[in-house]
């Protein structure tokens, strides 16, 4: 009786439609799997515009009211009701042998001069005549 071989005719047929499929379904289920992520952060945006949605409808309710507007017209605007006196305290600068100003201070930004004061400053200082030289002796 001879020997038979290892693989069979059916067995190979069977090992090629098996690779086949898996070939075949490897791209859309690598494509199933990437659309499910998109659609999990599209779920997560829309949530977070629903958030912001509601904190807007908040925000609107409360414009709607006029106390808050007018809570926020003197606040804001500094607006004052007839028979009152309104005072805007401002804190006078530093004398100059002060120490140096607190971190509160520091965060916050300094005033910029607009950009036309700075080109007139250069303006006028490349007009300024220069110094005239000291003879050596």
């Amino acid at each position: 009786m001879a020997a038979r071989p290892r693989f069979t005719s059916r067995a190979t047929v069977l090992v090629l439609v098996l690779c086949s499929l898996v070939a075949i379904l490897a791209y859309p289920a690598r494509q199933y799997i990437a659309q499910r992520g998109e659609i999990a952060d599209q779920r997560a945006k829309a949530e977070h515009a629903r958030r912001q949605v509601d904190e807007l409808s908040r925000e609107k309710a409360r414009w709607q009211d006029p106390e808050y507007v007018k809570a926020q017209a003197r606040e804001r605007l500094h607006y004052a009701l007839p028979g009152e006196t309104p005072f805007v305290s401002v804190s006078p600068p530093p004398p100059p042998g002060a120490k140096a100003p607190s971190a509160d201070a520091a965060a916050r930004p300094k005033a910029v001069k607009p950009w036309y004061a700075g080109l007139w400053d250069s303006v006028d200082a490349a007009d300024a005549a220069p110094p005239a030289p000291q003879p050596v002796p």
